[in-house]
C-alpha cells in the first residue's frame, strides 16, 4: 500500500521544490556574462526525478521548459554517468531545440550507482558559432546554425574538461562571454544541488521521493479535471507562417484537437512538410507548445511538471515542419514556430471554449541578431534580442502592449545596457499605437524600435507575422503585422521578415512589431 499523502507537506514540498529552481535561476542570472542571460533572463531551470520525469519548474522560458525533459533523456544514454559529473549538449536532433540554446544537466547520486535526481538549466548563448553572428542565420542545413553538441561530459568527477572547452571556445565569435555564461550554468546547477541536499537531509531520501511521485500524480489530476471540462468532441485550426526566409511560399500549421473525457489527443500530422528554410520544429518544440497551451487552462496552483502529459497524446509525422529530420535547418523552428503551433491549439480550443480563449498574440518572437567589430575594442562581439509585440484580447479584457507572449517570458535588453555592451544606439522605443485588433477587448499594440548602428554588421532578422495577421476571435479584428526597415541616409529600405545583410555604420534598423488580434465584436447585438 502507498504511504498517505499529506496535502500541507505536498503544498510544502511543490513550493521547496519550485523555490530551488528559482535560486538557480537567480544565480544563473547574476553570474552570467552575456546581456541576453544576465538583463534579458533567456534560460530556464527545473528539477528531475531519477526517470528523468520533471518534477518541478522555475516561472522561465515555456519553449525551454516543456522540451527540456528530452535533453535529460538523452543524458540518461551516457550510462556510465558517475558523481561529479555534468553533461552538456544543444544537439536538436538529441534532446536540443536549436544550437544557441545549451543545457546543462547534473546527474545527483545518493548512495547506489543510478542518479537519484537530476538538475538542469538551459541558456541561449548569444552566439555559438556558425555562418553568421548570433548563430540564427538564414540556414538551409543545420551544419549553417553552428557547433553542435551532443550530450557530453563537461565536467567528470568533479573536474572541468578544460580540452573540450577549449574546443567549444575555439568555435565561437565571443569565446570570452561564453566562458562566463558556461560557468554561471555551472554554477547554477550546483546550487540546486545544495538545496536539494538540504531537502533530503530533513525530510529523508524515501519521503522525498514519495512526495516526488505525489506531484506528479497531482498535476496529472489538476490536468485530467481541465479537461474533463473540455465538451468532448474534434476541434481544429489552420494558421500559416509567412515563409522560410528561402521561398515565399506560406508555411501550413494545422491541429486538431480530440477530447474524450479525461484525455486529450493534440495531432499535428497534417502539417506541411518540412522546408528548406530554418523554420523547422523538432518534435520536443511541439511537445513544449502543447504543454503550455493547456496549462493555460489550469489553476494557477497546479504543479507544473510531466504529471500534467500524461493525459494528452501529442501526434506528429516525422518530416513535418512540425517533427522535423536531421539535417533540417531548425533555428526559427524553436522561436518563430513554437509559437505558431502555440495559435494553432489555442485556435482549436476556441472552437471548444469560446468563453475562456484568447485571440492570437503578436505571433513572433520578432527575433534580432547583429554582430561584427566593436570599434571601442577591436573585438568581435554577438548581439541578441527578441522583441514585444501585443497580446491578444481575451474574454476577460484588452491584450496587454508592449510584452514577451507565448512561448518567450525573456525580458527585453536595458538601453542602458545595451549601448553599454555594443557599438549601437537605440533612437527609438515606443509603443506602436493602433496595431492591436479591435474589438469589444482589443488586442494590445506592438513597439517600435529604431537602433542605428555605429560600425559595419551582420543583421539577421528572424521574424513572422509581417504578412500574416494575428487572428481576432468572436468577432474581433485581426491584429496589424509587423513590418522591419532599413534607414540609410535618406533612404528608406524595406526588409522582408526573414533577411540577412552587412549594414554600414549609420544604418538605422527599424523594428515595426506585430500587434495581438481583438477579441469580440465592437457592437453587441442587442437580444430582442
Amino acid at each position: 500500500m502507498n504511504p498517505s499523502v499529506d496535502p500541507i507537506l505536498l503544498e510544502v514540498m511543490k513550493n521547496r521544490f519550485v523555490s530551488l529552481a528559482e535560486e538557480m535561476g537567480a544565480v544563473l542570472m547574476r553570474t552570467a556574462f552575456s546581456p541576453n542571460i544576465k538583463e534579458r533572463r533567456d534560460f530556464s531551470c527545473a528539477l528531475f526525478d531519477a526517470d528523468g520525469q520533471m518534477v518541478a519548474q522555475a516561472a522561465h522560458i515555456p519553449v525551454h521548459l516543456g522540451s527540456m525533459p528530452m535533453a535529460v533523456a538523452a543524458a540518461l544514454e551516457l550510462a556510465d554517468l558517475g558523481p561529479g559529473d555534468a553533461v552538456l549538449l544543444n544537439d536538436p536532433y538529441r534532446g536540443g531545440t536549436h544550437l544557441p540554446d545549451i543545457t546543462l544537466v547534473t546527474p545527483v547520486f545518493l548512495d547506489g550507482k543510478r542518479p537519484a535526481f537530476f538538475l538542469a538549466n538551459r541558456a541561449h548563448h548569444a552566439d555559438v558559432g556558425g555562418m553568421s553572428a548570433g548563430s540564427l542565420p538564414l540556414s538551409s542545413e543545420i551544419f549553417q546554425e553552428g557547433l553542435r553538441i551532443p550530450p557530453v561530459r563537461i565536467v567528470r568527477g568533479g573536474e572541468l574538461d578544460r580540452d573540450l572547452l577549449r574546443l567549444l571556445l575555439a568555435n565561437v565569435r565571443t569565446p570570452e562571454e561564453r566562458e562566463g555564461d558556461l560557468t554561471a550554468q555551472l554554477a547554477a546547477n550546483q546550487v540546486g544541488e545544495r538545496r536539494l541536499r538540504e531537502i533530503l537531509a530533513q525530510h529523508g531520501v524515501e519521503e522525498t521521493r514519495h512526495y516526488c511521485r505525489a506531484l506528479l500524480n497531482y498535476g496529472e489530476r489538476m490536468m485530467a479535471a481541465v479537461i474533463a471540462g473540455i465538451p468532448d468532441g474534434t476541434f481544429a485550426f489552420e494558421d500559416v507562417l509567412d515563409d522560410d526566409g528561402i521561398s515565399d511560399e506560406p508555411v501550413r500549421i494545422t491541429c486538431e484537437v480530440r477530447v474524450a473525457g479525461e484525455r486529450a489527443v493534440v495531432d499535428f500530422s497534417d502539417c506541411a512538410a518540412q522546408v528548406p528554410g530554418c523554420v523547422n520544429a523538432v518534435r520536443a518544440i511541439t511537445l513544449s507548445a502543447v504543454f503550455y497551451a493547456f496549462r493555460l487552462l489550469a489553476p494557477d496552483e497546479i504543479a507544473h511538471n510531466a504529471g500534467c502529459m500524461r493525459c494528452i497524446e501529442v501526434i506528429t509525422r516525422p518530416g513535418t515542419v512540425a517533427d522535423c529530420t536531421f539535417p533540417a535547418a531548425v533555428a526559427g523552428g524553436n522561436v518563430e514556430t513554437s509559437q505558431r503551433l502555440v495559435d494553432v491549439v489555442l485556435g482549436a480550443l476556441a472552437k471548444a471554449l469560446p468563453e475562456r480563449i484568447p485571440a492570437a498574440s503578436c505571433g513572433s518572437m520578432n527575433n534580432l541578431t547583429l554582430g561584427g567589430v566593436d570599434p571601442r575594442s577591436g573585438e568581435l562581439f554577438a548581439y541578441y534580442e527578441t522583441i514585444a509585440g501585443g497580446a491578444g484580447g481575451a474574454p476577460q479584457g484588452g491584450g496587454a502592449s508592449g510584452i514577451q507572449t507565448h512561448m518567450t517570458n525573456t525580458l527585453n535588453t536595458p538601453i542602458e545596457a545595451l549601448e553599454h555592451a555594443y557599438p549601437l544606439r537605440v533612437r527609438r522605443y515606443e509603443l506602436r499605437e493602433g496595431s492591436g485588433g479591435a474589438g469589444r477587448h482589443p488586442g494590445g499594440d506592438g513597439v517600435i524600435k529604431e537602433i542605428a548602428l555605429q560600425c559595419e554588421a551582420r543583421l539577421t532578422l528572424l521574424s513572422d507575422r509581417r504578412r500574416s495577421t494575428p487572428y481576432g476571435l468572436n468577432g474581433g479584428d485581426a491584429g496589424r503585422p509587423g513590418r522591419n526597415l532599413l534607414r540609410r541616409g535618406a533612404e528608406t529600405i524595406s526588409l522582408a521578415g526573414k533577411c540577412s545583410l552587412v549594414a554600414k555604420s549609420g544604418d538605422v534598423l527599424v523594428i515595426e512589431t506585430p500587434g495581438g488580434g481583438g477579441w469580440g465584436s465592437r457592437h453587441r447585438e442587442e437580444k430582442s
